[in-house]
């Protein structure tokens, strides 16, 4: 079997901001990682990727944002769909962007985030 494209999608957040996401089903884990799935997931502000979460071989499940990579525990797509959402709205919040230009959730979102921490 060969790869699987499961999504690709591209989502305008802002006039100079997108996320995109693209998941595979792939017939064997991508080593170190042990699912069956290859993922990007990158948010790009101004052309600069600010928060990127992938798998690639020899490096497993991992993070950029920042200018640094580390390692995150995949569990589920669902659940990786929800972190990298929570980190888009988080930096959209925190680096200069409105929250209240954002659709009601997800400002209240950002509300009670501050109210709380991070």
């Amino acid at each position: 079997m060969k790869a699987q494209p499961l999504i690709r999608r591209r989502v305008v957040v802002a006039a100079d901001a997108f996320a995109e996401v693209v998941v595979w089903r792939v017939p064997e884990a991508v080593p170190p990682s042990s699912h069956s799935f290859q993922y990007r997931l990158a948010y790009v502000v101004r052309g600069e990727c600010v928060i990127r979460y992938d798998n690639e071989r020899g490096k497993g499940d991992h993070r950029h944002a920042g200018g640094t990579e580390t390692a995150h525990a995949f569990t589920t797509a669902e659940r990786l769909m929800t972190v990298f959402g929570a980190d888009v709205m988080r930096w959209y919040c925190e680096c200069g962007r409105t929250c209240g230009s954002l659709p009601d959730r997800d400002a209240r979102w950002c509300r009670q985030r501050d109210e709380v921490g991070p």
